[in-house]
């Protein structure tokens, strides 16, 4: 029989707490048929078990208010039996999982996992996944990754699931997910896990691209040409397309964990040239992460390649980089600014790796990294033809200087503000310890003075940061007459670069400079004694928006139902 999943869990969600109670030893032998029926031969039959499952799991969850005060585990079934119940769910789907069976039928494994992990808000109240860790599907979730034909049907499932269970009790308990994440080494899985998370963020650029071609070109962009730019910028803001944490705390957790994915983000894409045809057909059932749609293969549309003739490859660091760039314009809306400092938080681990900074800093390795600028008055937006094809750390202080130039508000989010100067402070100091000379106009990031020599709220702060920058100005103004005298001398107007260096090996000896101790040592990240509320905070969001997709329609699996239509 058809399972009617609404009428289930309308049903169940109708009762009282008392009703439920009696109706309790009924509730645990359903749950246990469902169990047993995973093992059937008949795919139909399953997939009933599958969906009668997220049916009572759903709706048995939906009842547990705290004034009912009845135990979730005891209620499905039975405590007594919970253990060989639940041992026996997860050897069934991880079965199911690795099979070479129906990839619909996988897919609602995964549905069924998802559902049973984000049931709670908080998923480290959820004491069913005490099961999920001890009976573990790491390794089946490792199989769709590793494999590309069952990585484009369900890798975005995967990797979600995998950053949720990552996230139980992560402080408070050993999590086997975190430990068997920590030591992954298969390149195959590596790169998996790098192209679903580059194949989601590039949907969202490419989305975002879209939106804005289509505001330029639309009425308002008519109406400025009128009345001229006055209101560019909250304009601007009504370009949004909503953000995709659920992705980036998996980006977060792999390169967080796992040294391994550090040389993942620099590898070109070899499935993302430009388009032609796609490599696999679209997948029977799309999933649809909080709000996006991904692509139908691992396919990225040309957009997102690097602007050069000869390159036609793009990276994962350079897709999260344009992502970034782009929610980090608006800080206003809760889920940008979640989406903001996680970006953040993941560049100031990659700023402290070693290996990211080799490749970061590598002459070899230079892009032409189109970032999105926020539209300003003072400033026309730069041609994208005139990018210059530079190393990648380039584009990540780009993009820190971006966002300190360009959030001078009221509510200033000073947070934000030291997230970004540390991921600077970072570049510099492997700059200092390995001897790198960095081509890079600094400029933008130098201009506190103009604040110290005005009378204002800052000029107290800015002053200090002044005379903390007295050796940059001590090299300037011992340096530019020196400079200009020798030019004058010479007759020369403008000097070249090897001019200018013998001019300064000349003076360098009467240069004083003050001795400071200590700028090239910094904090080390630390999640668990500086971050843990956000992340506690940013997985409940992730979590209720999960939930909130699994909608009935996504559960229901219609495509199921005509692939497996009759019992032989």
């Amino acid at each position: 029989m058809k399972v009617n999943l609404e009428y289930l869990e309308g049903k169940l969600e109708s009762l009282d707490g008392e009703e439920l109670m009696k109706i309790k030893d009924n509730i645990n032998c359903l749950f246990q048929h469902c169990i047993q029926a995973l093992g059937e031969e008949h795919p139909i039959r399953v997939v009933n078990a599958l969906q009668t499952l997220c049916a009572l799991i759903r709706g048995v969850h939906q009842k547990n208010k705290s004034t009912s005060g009845f135990d979730i585990i005891n209620m499905l079934m039975g405590f007594d039996k919970a253990e060989l119940c639940m041992k026996n769910l997860m050897e069934s789907l991880d079965s199911l999982l690795c099979a070479e069976g129906s990839e619909s039928l996988k897919s609602l494994c995964l549905k069924l996992l998802l559902c049973l992990v984000t049931v709670t808000d908080n998923i480290s109240q959820n004491t069913i996944l005490e099961y999920v860790m001890i009976n573990s599907i790491f390794e089946a979730i490792l199989q769709i990754l590793s494999h590309p034909p069952s990585r484009r049907e369900h890798g975005y499932d995967a990797v979600v699931l995998l950053a949720l269970l990552v996230n139980y009790r992560k402080y408070e308990s050993v999590n086997p997910y975190i430990v068997k994440l920590s030591i992954v080494d298969d390149e195959a899985t590596l790169n998996g896990m790098g192209l679903v998370i580059a194949q989601a963020l590039s949907e969202y650029n490419r989305q975002y691209k879209d939106k804005e071609e289509e505001h330029q070109s639309g009425f308002f962009s008519a109406l400025t040409n009128m009345v001229g730019s006055m209101f560019i910028a909250d304009a601007h803001e009504k370009i949004s397309v909503q953000t995709n944490e659920a992705i980036l705390l998996a980006l977060y957790e792999a390169v967080h964990l796992n040294r391994n994915f550090i040389t993942v983000l620099a590898q070109s894409h070899p499935e993302m040239g430009l388009v032609t045809t796609p490599v696999s057909p679209a997948p029977t059932t799309p999933v649809t992460p909080l709000g996006t749609t991904p692509p139908s293969s691992d396919v990225i549309s040309s957009v997102e390649l690097p602007l050069d003739a000869d390159v036609q490859t793009s990276n994962l660091l350079i897709t999260f980089l344009k992502y970034s760039s782009i929610v980090m314009q608006d800080t206003k809306d809760e889920h940008r600014l979640h989406s903001g400092k996680l970006c953040l938080i993941i560049l100031t681990c990659i700023a402290e790796d070693q290996y990211a900074n080799a490749f970061l800093h590598d002459d070899n390795m230079n892009f032409r990294v189109n970032l999105h600028r926020m539209p300003m008055r003072h400033r026309k937006k730069a041609a994208d033809k005139n990018l210059p094809c530079r190393p990648l750390v380039c584009a990540v202080l780009d993009l820190m200087v971006e966002f300190i130039v360009t959030h001078m508000m009221k509510e200033f989010p000073m947070d934000l503000y030291i997230r970004c100067i540390q991921v600077v402070h970072k570049l510099l100091c492997y700059q200092k310890k390995c001897r790198v000379r960095l081509h890079y106009t600094w400029r933008e990031l130098w201009s506190v003075l103009r604040l110290s020599t005005n009378a204002g709220q800052w000029k107290e702060a800015a002053s200090k940061v002044t005379h903390a920058l007295v050796n940059i100005r001590a090299i300037i103004n011992h340096f530019n007459p020196k400079i200009e005298s020798y030019a004058a001398v010479n007759h020369i107007s403008q000097l070249s670069e090897e001019q200018v260096l013998e001019v300064v090996r000349a003076n360098y000896d009467t240069l004083t400079l003050k001795l400071q101790d200590g700028l090239d040592q910094y904090e080390r990240y630390s999640e668990q004694h500086k971050e843990a509320a956000f992340f506690k905070e940013l997985v409940r969001s992730i979590s209720t928006n999960v939930r909130r997709n699994l909608a009935f329609h996504t559960l229901s699996q219609e495509v199921l139902l005509k692939e497996f239509s009759t019992i032989s």
